[in-house]
């Protein structure tokens, strides 16, 4: 799946722990590049531009698989666990296939139940996040009693190093409230509260790999446990990707299909391949592997897409490239947030923008749009 994502060259094998060291990666999300809309050709600088679709790229971060009690230090579990602080969301792979269990050990097709995977994903994290809570809580809790803390200035300084914000956490209690007096709060309650605070903090997305062998009831399992879950097909999106690169096909990722380039010598087995593929991909619309990114970028975090430039008539940065760069940020942003995303300084000496389309100024509290091009403005 991360390389199917990323292209990127990491050790693919079919048995437990594969990966022990985080692979890192870039993956990219699509979106129509204003270019083609006004007739400008651009230089995309911290993205790429293919026929008028911007690849805007997302960080990716494959991390070691775990065992059971993996939150109490089994297998490689806290080291796992630990490399999750930093993620905004999750893409659980799962062979829905059911032709691997819940410790990766490979079996036959329809032998082992893929929903245990997820259930045990989740049931994991929240105790990771539940004993992180509880590392000396004792004390904390007495000290906030007599001071008359609330439970989310508490829960927030406790679960600081995982990107994790007092506002996330306010609305999980909404949802599994603990009681007024910390020291009171026992196993079960904070158990329930860290499921509801994983939901917002760590929303997942659950990628249905090996669609193409699987038995369709194993897929309407995984897909009723809540979660978003999607159909993917890593090996035919990487096969695809290798085939591009190498000229044999043309293939867009996110298209529900490819081409086979004319002149291009195969024998039956490589058609056979090819055939299979995509029949599959016109079963499932796709390999899902761009769905999966696109869905955690622009529906579970509920990123926009936005366009910094310069030179609002010439739609340019200080270097003259057309359309430079493209950042995602969390709808609802405004445009003091995008100068902030930009740097520091222009944040603070902000002093206006211009919406480049309407060619009107808007004030620091403009609320960005979908595909805005945006110019700031700022003291020197």
């Amino acid at each position: 799946m991360f390389g199917a994502a990323t292209m990127a060259p990491v050790e693919i094998a079919n048995y437990p722990f594969t990966t022990i060291e985080p692979n890192k990666g870039v993956g990219y999300v699509r979106y129509p590049c204003p270019c083609k809309e006004l007739g400008v050709t651009c230089n995309p600088h911290n993205s790429l531009c293919i026929n008028g679709t911007r690849m805007i790229p997302v960080d990716l971060l494959d991390v070691a698989g775990l065992v059971p009690d993996a939150w109490q230090g089994k297998g490689l579990g806290n080291k796992f666990l630990d490399d999750l602080r930093q993620a905004d969301a999750l893409i659980n792979v799962v062979d829905v296939s059911g032709s691997t269990n819940i410790e990766g050990i490979p079996g036959k097709v329809g032998e082992f139940d893929p929903t245990e995977d997820v259930t045990f994903l989740r049931h994991e994290i929240d105790c990771w996040m539940r004993e992180i809570i509880k590392d000396g809580l004792g004390k904390i809790a007495r000290q906030a009693k007599m001071n008359g803390s609330k439970p989310e200035t508490i829960l927030a300084e406790r679960l600081n190093g995982l990107k994790i914000t007092e506002g996330q956490i306010k609305a999980a209690l909404d949802k599994a409230p603990l009681p007024a007096d910390p020291t009171a709060w026992d196993d079960e309650s904070l158990l329930k509260l860290c499921g509801e605070i994983r939901k917002i903090s760590k929303p997942m997305i659950i990628a249905m790999n090996k669609a193409d062998i699987a038995p369709e009831k194993n897929l309407e399992a995984v897909s009723s446990l809540g979660d978003k879950a999607v159909p993917t097909m890593a090996e035919t999106e990487l096969a695809l990707k290798k085939a591009d690169k190498g000229g044999i096909v043309e293939y867009l990722p996110g298209e529900k299909t490819f081409k086979i380039k004319e002149g291009i010598n195969m024998n039956e087995a490589q058609k056979k391949a090819l055939e299979y593929m995509r029949e599959n991909m016109e079963k499932y619309g796709g390999t899902g592997i761009q769905t999966c990114l696109e869905d955690a970028v622009y529906e579970t975090l509920d990123y926009i897409p936005v366009f910094p430039v310069e030179d609002e008539g010439k739609l340019c940065d200080h270097f003259g490239r057309v359309l430079p760069d493209c950042h995602l940020v969390p709808r609802g942003s405004t445009a003091r947030d995008l100068a902030y995303r930009i740097h520091t300084d222009l944040g603070d000496k902000f002093i206006r923008a211009v919406n480049c389309r309407t060619k009107r100024t808007v004030g620091a509290d403009y609320v960005l749009e979908p595909g805005d091009i945006i110019r700031i403005v700022a003291n020197k």
